[in-house]
């Protein structure tokens, strides 16, 4: 299977769970519901995980984080967070440069 900058860029978006920043810890951790994550993370530093790997340039475009991608790696619950073959790929190709894309919402 040949993949392509727009596959990777769908497996980033069907990302699961929501991550957060613990102030105590200094560490961003991962949970699968947005109540479960205590009093040391605000409420307004929760992301969506699928909305964390991505980083805003000013430009009105996006560039997918491969160190973000790396920080959701190491929790190891690649099957409970989804990251499928596209993102290994796109992170073993350290050669190639990050994706940078224009996002939008579509409903």
């Amino acid at each position: 299977m040949r993949i392509t900058s727009q596959l990777i860029c769908q497996a980033a978006d069907l990302l699961s769970g929501f991550v957060g920043f613990n102030r105590k810890t200094g560490q961003h951790i991962v949970r699968f519901s947005e109540d479960s994550f205590g009093m040391d993370v605000a409420d307004d530093n929760i992301t969506p995980t699928s909305e964390f790997v991505w980083q805003a340039d000013g430009a009105g475009t996006m560039t997918l984080k491969r160190e973000l991608i790396q920080l959701l790696l190491d929790q190891n619950i690649d099957d409970r967070l989804n990251i499928t073959e596209p993102l290994r790929v796109y992170m073993q190709r350290q050669d190639v440069p990050e994706i940078s894309a224009l996002r939008r919402c579509i409903s």
